[in-house]
């Protein structure tokens, strides 16, 4: 992975990855996160070749390609929270990974994923769904999965992981999370206070596809 001067990192083994990513945020990388689209995010496992380039201002670039392990990195803020997100940018995937606004909550430990695009759907844990709402940035099927004792951004912990998949993909435009919020308390699906949250690209393995694709993405 190429790192900048001012990347945390986070390298953790884990026994098989789906599709998750774990940043716990350094001094200097809450510091930077402290100017709007400035706080970036990267980590990732395994043998294949992933690529994050930190860029100026919001933007920032992705290759990858591998068979063992995966990535997720992006910008945003620290702390993320209720924002109207517009970014724009390319997103070419194979195989399982999200183009997705991402984030965590603690209090409790929630991690979170707003997808607007995607190579394959496959996530590592059962999905339950939790119906779908629609207004006047798209449709979006709402699920909830859970992960017990995996790693996150308050090390080994069960959680629960909250989705807002969008049924027409897209790349570039609004997000406002404050709706997806909104939508899953009603569906009982409740947030804590809110940690980092970033527009990101992730990439992972299922041990059934190659994850490989380029991305280049703006946070405004």
């Amino acid at each position: 992975m190429v790192l900048s001067s001012v990347l945390a990192t986070l390298s953790l083994l884990v026994g098989a990855f789906a599709a998750p990513g774990y940043v716990i945020p350094t001094a200097e990388t809450k510091a930077i996160g402290a100017r709007a689209t400035n706080f970036w995010s990267s980590w990732s496992e395994g043998s294949g070749s992933w690529r994050c380039a930190n860029g100026a201002g919001g933007s920032y670039t992705v290759t990858w390609s591998g068979t063992n392990g995966g990535f997720v990195c992006g910008k945003g803020w620290s702390p993320g929270g209720s924002r109207t997100v517009k970014y724009s940018g390319t997103y070419t995937p194979t195989g399982p990974g999200y183009l997705a606004v991402y984030g965590w909550t603690q209090n409790p430990l929630i991690e979170y994923y707003i997808v607007d695009s995607y190579g394959t759907l496959d996530p590592g844990e059962p999905w339950t769904a939790k119906g779908n709402f629609t207004f006047e940035e798209g449709t979006y099927q709402l699920y909830q999965s859970t992960r017990v004792n995996k790693p996150s951004i308050e090390g080994t912990r069960t959680f629960q992981q909250y989705w807002s998949v969008r049924t027409e993909k897209r790349v570039g435009g609004t997000v406002t999370t404050g709706k997806h919020f909104t939508a899953w308390a009603n569906a009982g699906m409740r947030l804590g206070n809110h940690n980092y949250m970033i527009v990101a690209v992730e990439g992972y393995t299922n041990n059934k596809v190659t994850a490989s694709g380029t991305a280049s993405i703006t946070v405004e």
